[in-house]
């Protein structure tokens, strides 16, 4: 397993659509393997391919306390969402220091293949839920802030642009 470098916004690599897995094999379940190591460093609790460059549809999640119950969605889709919405505080590991609301649906219904590649859907409301919806976002080339207002953006970007040019400096 390795630590994998996590893209940060504006970064355009993360706008990119991510592409169907053909199959879900070792070289899948090793990618698997270093979205969770990276996820769990970085303290998240969901993880898109997109964010670590690899532009494929996989997505890892555990929004457990004790970090105990990894989620591996490979193709998710969105099979349904409730009508019933509310604004939370979110947060992204590739937009790090900041959080903004975001409007979703309170529960979800989301068919994927997990890490041996069998189909399934899973029911999840609440975190979860929002957890799923922010990182199937980033499959489609999404990130949150794009949710909020131009002025709030172009905001977040000037800031994350200073401090990744003080990082490098």
């Amino acid at each position: 397993m390795a630590l994998l470098p996590i893209l940060c916004f504006p970064d355009p690599r993360l706008h990119k659509v991510a592409q169907p897995v053909a199959a879900v094999d070792d070289r899948v379940r090793a990618i698997v393997a270093d979205m969770f190591e990276t996820m769990y460093d970085a303290k998240g609790i969901g993880l898109a391919a997109t964010q670590v460059d690899v532009h494929e549809r996989i997505v890892v999640v555990d929004v457990s306390e004790e970090r105990n119950e990894p989620l591996v969605l490979i193709n998710p889709e969105l099979v349904w969402a409730s009508a019933e919405t509310r604004v939370g505080e979110e947060g992204c590991l590739s937009v790090p220091g900041i959080y903004d609301g975001v409007e979703r649906s309170l529960a979800v219904h989301v068919r994927a293949q997990d890490a041996d590649g069998n189909s399934r859907v899973i029911e999840a409301e609440d975190l979860l839920a929002v957890c799923m919806q922010h990182e199937m976002d980033h499959l489609m080339g999404k990130v949150f802030v794009e949710y909020l207002s131009p002025l709030k953006r172009g905001r977040i970007k000037t800031k994350l642009l200073k401090q990744q040019k003080a990082a490098h400096a």
